[in-house]
């Protein structure tokens, strides 16, 4: 039996993020790749993707960075092979790739009112293309290999306004004028769920694992007034912090969770324990 920290170890193993270069997805790359797996950080902005693998190579991480379409079958069935070619195996799939209405200073003021009475249809459909169709593009290309190798771990990630329905309060201004988080948004993230859920069980006595990680609301430099109203809606009385969704990443990845699949595992501060 080896001990527990070698249980979290990802030595030889192959890790792809997509979203690798988003805010979260850039935590998943360095951590997986600090546990000792090969990062392949993969995103619609290939700039963005190649600049942070390069920082990873920087740190002694071998990494590389493949643009990806998340909606396009050729361009996912790409990300595979470029994969598979340049390492040789792929082991632990990351789904961080999603469209998700963020509230803090760089995103506040593009959002619109997003009232769900006059949601425009065409953004609706994109987003279930991205955060649904999307992640199953990814799922089964990447399964079709895993099934290969003998081994995979796949880690679909959710969001708490997937389990619970938006505090919509939350997104009023300070003036008095209304934003809502857009129904696409918790739809979506209550369908990644049942997407993780089928392929567990799909997957009953073949070596894929598939487990879902739900965050809660991650301190991104949000003004004091959304801060102070979302903190005293959660347990802990705050946001989370940046890393702090690296531990249960990690976790899931790795043998730590070897009697885990079909879970979602909540890392929300208390937010959906009231």
């Amino acid at each position: 039996m080896s001990s527990i920290l070698n249980k979290f170890s990802l030595s030889g193993q192959t890790a792809l993020i997509t979203g690798g270069a988003g805010l979260l997805g850039r935590q998943f790359s360095r951590t997986l790749g600090e546990a000792g797996a090969n990062v392949v950080v993969a995103d619609l902005d290939f700039d963005a993707a190649r600049d942070y693998a390069q920082s990873l190579l920087d740190a002694g991480i071998r990494a590389i960075a493949v643009r990806v379409d998340v909606t396009n079958l050729d361009s996912v069935e790409a990300l595979i092979e470029h994969t598979i070619y340049e390492f040789g195996q792929l082991d632990v799939l990351v789904n961080s790739a999603a469209l998700d209405p963020k509230f803090d200073p760089q995103h506040l003021d593009a959002q619109g009112a997003n009232a769900f009475e006059t949601y425009p249809l065409d953004q609706w459909k994109q987003a279930i293309d991205v955060n649904l169709t999307g992640m199953f593009l990814v799922c089964q290309a990447a399964a079709r290999q895993m099934l290969i190798n003998n081994h995979g771990v796949i880690i679909n990630i959710c969001s708490t306004y997937g389990l619970v329905g938006p505090d919509q309060s939350l997104y009023e201004r300070p003036d008095g004028s209304r934003q809502f988080k857009p129904v696409y948004y918790s739809v979506t993230k209550a369908g990644v769920l049942g997407l993780t859920r089928y392929l567990a069980t799909y997957y009953a006595g073949k070596p894929i694992r598939v487990n879902a990680l739900t965050p809660g609301g991650i301190y991104n430099q949000h003004d004091e007034v959304f801060e102070k109203s979302y903190s005293v809606r959660t347990v802990m009385g705050r946001m989370a912090e940046l890393d702090e969704m690296n531990g249960a990443i990690l976790f899931l990845a790795s043998e730590a969770s070897s009697y885990m699949t079909g879970a979602n595992l909540v890392v929300d501060g208390g937010w959906t324990a009231w």
